[in-house]
């Protein structure tokens, strides 16, 4: 267990949206999202959270030297701070917090000029363009707290020879837990059913005319790594007939076991499935993977669960799909941009399940990413190696997971649109 330590920063009352530490030596700049409306810190609903020591493929959960938070609190918020405060002022560096990350002149920016290292989640973004790169000279690292760096123009960071790093399978059981969710929310009509009650309704045969059986459908992953895979064994028990497509096929005993067929193409596998659930990386290969043409290849009244990234699906695509009646349902909560606009069509077609992305940002979640985050900064300081499962780009080329799973390129483009969540639009 993460040593314990009280938390310089829990303390009751305002909202913050910026916090800034004194004391300079490396700067440390972290895009976070708000805090709850409610305050900080909430009213917990549980008093502690399982421990988890390692993951299914053998690989230990983050080890830092020791943590300055209780797990299962809300770290992921500006109050929040990813824990990290205590630990990097008494090595006496600065820490820039703020939730204020999108449109000309946001905070993100004018801090981002002389930091050295620059920190966000994939749940709320700040975009590291190449525009932003070239704008400060002093940035050597780029570290998601979570899973997903294609908030960062990799290209640019390759050529300025940056690190690129990401907290491996922090939470990809807590990804795999909400792809069933909803798959089964879609399947069984949950959320129009739910609706009947909090609307004060009792039509049951509203609430069954789209209700089915996930049982015998057929069912397929778009990518069989952490995410993918640990989907496939929570919904080998429902009955399913499963399916997988990715570049990197798994043995031959695991497809035994979860009597697998393996696809080498998405469009062989798509179109014998009832449920397609997306759990690859954005990168150029995958971006608007999903398009018009691509969802014209399924079958009518297929579902799609999407919690990879929203800009693998082509959202016009989707939403037409969805009216036209040739998709029955899709959820997800990954979007492009993100926070989303107020005019995204998502918010407002029909037949959906879309929640913020908060997949992966559980507070069980959090304590582990949080505690990957302080110790990729520990390896970082103490010119220590970082794991190479964490790595994504380092010495001028993809590099560890990056290598295994993204494609050089650059996903950021259109992030702009972003700030019209920031100015109500």
């Amino acid at each position: 267990m993460f040593s314990k330590l009280s938390s310089s920063v829990l303390r009751a009352g305002a909202r913050r949206a910026f916090h800034s530490s004194a004391r300079n030596n490396a700067k440390v700049v972290v895009a976070l999202y708000p805090d709850p409306v409610s305050g900080y810190p909430p009213k917990y609903a549980r008093d502690s959270i399982p421990h988890i020591a390692g993951y299914p493929d053998g690989q230990t959960a983050p080890t830092p030297s020791a943590v300055d938070f209780n797990p299962g609190e809300l770290l992921g918020c500006v109050s929040g701070e990813l824990g990290l405060r205590k630990f990097l002022e008494d090595r006496g560096h600065t820490l820039v917090v703020t939730s204020d990350k999108d449109g000309e002149g946001c905070t993100m920016d004018k801090e981002l000029v002389d930091a050295e290292v620059v920190i966000s989640q994939p749940f709320y973004p700040y975009y590291v363009t190449a525009e932003r790169i070239a704008s400060a000279p002093n940035l050597k690292m780029c570290l998601t707290a979570g899973i997903g760096s294609d908030h960062v123009d990799l290209d640019a960071a390759i050529k300025r020879n940056m690190t690129v790093t990401e907290v491996t399978f922090c939470n990809s059981i807590s990804v795999s837990e909400h792809v069933c969710m909803m798959i089964l929310a879609l399947v069984r009509n949950y959320i129009p059913s739910y609706n009947q009650v909090v609307n004060g309704g009792w039509n049951i045969a509203d609430c069954v005319q789209r209700a089915y059986d996930v049982e015998g459908m057929d069912v397929g992953t778009i990518a069989s790594g952490r995410i993918g895979l640990a989907v496939l064994r929570r919904m080998h028990p429902f009955g399913c007939k499963l399916h997988y497509t990715d570049r990197h096929r798994l043995p031959e005993s695991v497809e035994k076991e979860l009597n697998l067929t393996y696809h080498a193409k998405v469009e062989d596998m798509i179109k014998v499935c009832d449920v397609v659930t997306i759990n690859c990386p954005l990168h150029p290969e995958t971006e608007h993977l999903f398009d018009a043409d691509m969802i014209s290849k399924m079958k009518r009244g297929a579902y799609i669960v999407n919690t990879a990234r929203g800009k693998i699906c082509d959202r016009n695509a989707i939403a037409d799909a969805l009216k036209s009646g040739h998709l029955a349902g899709y959820a997800g909560d990954v979007w492009f941009p993100q926070p989303a606009p107020k005019d995204h069509p998502w918010r407002t077609m029909p037949f959906h399940a879309m929640t913020p992305h908060t997949s992966g940002t559980t507070l069980s979640a959090q304590t582990r990413y949080c505690a990957g985050v302080r110790e990729i900064l520990e390896c970082y300081f103490d010119g220590k190696p970082i794991r190479d499962e964490y790595l994504i780009v380092q010495g001028g080329a993809l590099a560890g997971t990056g290598a295994h799973s993204y494609s050089e390129g650059n996903a950021t483009g259109g992030s702009e649109e972003a700030a019209k969540f920031k100015h109500g639009k």
